[in-house]
């Protein structure tokens, strides 16, 4: 849900009075030019978002607006691409060929899923590579925001490859073994193993898996540290650990987060954010960041996503029988727990997960709406969130039009964002300090 903003446009007049005591004169009024020149002027959220704004060149809001145009392109080129891969494999026959193999090679069925799974992403991965390497690496160079050298980034590809055969292959394991033993309600037990392996990436990912691509150290610098915790104490965040990590080896994009469970409950932000932003930015961004943890989004998602995956394993029920009914046998799938058709699901999930893009957005862009208002309020800071939306503007369009932003931003857009962040600057009575303009700080 979208929260409602409160709108205060001071236009205050001053009132002169007549001074108390013996005189009976009414004093003259003073002239109406110098009374307008003495009224404080109106502080207006709109100007001070549009004066916001105009620090970006029209040369880089051009360039920021191509990149993430762009980014609908590769949407669609993405999904194309990965249907024709996955149609190559079962049109060839490939896919059951290398099951046949398998056969051959082991009795056991957990081991068989698992080393199909295995060959089969590591297929996929050498189909798309051209691909994956256009759209990230050139095109990422191209509109500089990745500062990685090829061996480099190569070598993480390669690192989130291992990752994804291992963790993939036992969740696929796993999925396949109650393919098997429940014929009926497949698709409701698949759901179940999927959703444990949901619930454990989201929450142990970040603490585990990220520090396999960047090295974490505790902030010293007591600037921030003081404050961060402080505002982390004020908030119910019981940690004591404020990290940093090394993300411009990688990129010059700005990011934070609150992660973990228990005693690895702790704070993250980029070194990007450190060296990019004011100190009020980087207090803005953290009070966004914890506005994440506070209103239990993380929970709120797992849910979320919980439910739009449980309607694709339902979509996945009705069209998995009726496509291998008819050209299951052309392509060797002897039925739904055959691994062999594992390139039909990715198919049809695929597809699924296509249309549901502007409703996996929604989810997504209404967290991050909360927690812009929570940071707010947090951390008081509405100039430090406006700098620090900017910065995220090199990359997001700033101002895209409503159902462009309805359908394809996963976050508010900058203006919006800003705009919230003047709002909330004028509920507070902003004029006290800003009467005389309305640009930022």
């Amino acid at each position: 849900m979208r929260r409602a903003f409160l709108w205060i446009l001071a236009g205050l007049a001053l009132a002169l009075a007549a001074p108390a005591g013996a005189q009976t004169v009414p004093a003259p009024a003073r002239p109406a030019a110098a009374s307008a020149a003495a009224a404080p002027q109106a502080f207006d959220p709109e100007a001070a978002t549009e004066a916001w704004l105009a620090r970006l060149t029209p040369e880089q809001r051009e360039r920021s607006d191509s990149y993430f145009e762009g980014n609908y392109w590769l949407i669609l080129w993405d999904y194309l691409y990965g249907l024709g891969v996955a149609g190559l494999l079962l049109a060839t026959g490939l896919s059951a060929r290398l099951r046949d193999r398998l056969e051959r090679l082991t009795r056991f069925r957990f081991l068989r899923t698992f080393l199909y799974f295995a060959l089969y992403i590591v297929l996929t991965a050498v189909l798309t590579f051209p691909l994956t390497v256009y759209e990230s690496y050139v095109r990422e160079h191209r509109y500089g925001l990745l500062t990685q050298a090829f061996g480099p980034w190569m070598g993480e590809q390669l690192l989130g490859l291992a990752l994804a055969v291992g963790i993939g292959g036992l969740a696929l394991t796993g999925i396949y073994a109650v393919l098997r033993r429940s014929p009926r309600n497949w698709w409701i037990w698949g759901w179940v193993v999927a959703f444990v392996f949901l619930v454990i990436g989201l929450l142990l990912a970040p603490v585990f898996l990220s520090p396999l691509f960047n090295r974490y150290t505790e902030l010293r610098d007591p600037v921030l540290r003081g404050p961060i915790l402080t505002l982390a104490r004020a908030n119910g965040i019981p940690t004591e650990h404020v990290y940093v990590y090394d993300a411009s080896k990688q990129s010059n994009r700005v990011s934070a987060n609150v992660s973990g469970l228990g005693s690895t409950l702790r704070i993250s932000l980029n070194d990007n954010l450190l060296k990019r932003c004011s100190p009020a930015a980087v207090k803005a961004v953290m009070g966004h960041e914890m506005g994440h943890y506070v209103l239990n989004h993380i929970y709120e998602m797992i849910v979320e996503f919980g439910l739009v995956f449980f309607l694709g394993c339902a979509f996945l029920r009705l069209t998995f029988g009726r496509v291998a009914a008819r050209w299951g046998g052309r392509w060797g799938i002897r039925g739904v727990d055959d691994p062999a058709g594992l390139p039909l699901m990715v198919i049809l999930l695929t597809t699924y997960f296509f249309l549901m893009t502007p409703v996996i957005n929604t989810i997504i862009r209404t967290n991050e709406a909360e927690a812009d208002i929570f940071g707010l309020n947090a951390a008081r800071e509405p100039d430090g969130f406006a700098e620090a939306a900017l910065l995220l503007g090199e990359y997001r369009k700033l101002a895209p039009g409503p159902w462009e932003e309805r359908l394809m931003f996963d976050h508010p857009s900058g203006r919006n964002r800003i705009l919230t962040a003047m709002r909330w600057k004028a509920a507070q009575g902003a004029q006290g300090r800003d009467q005389s303009r309305v640009g930022p700080d």
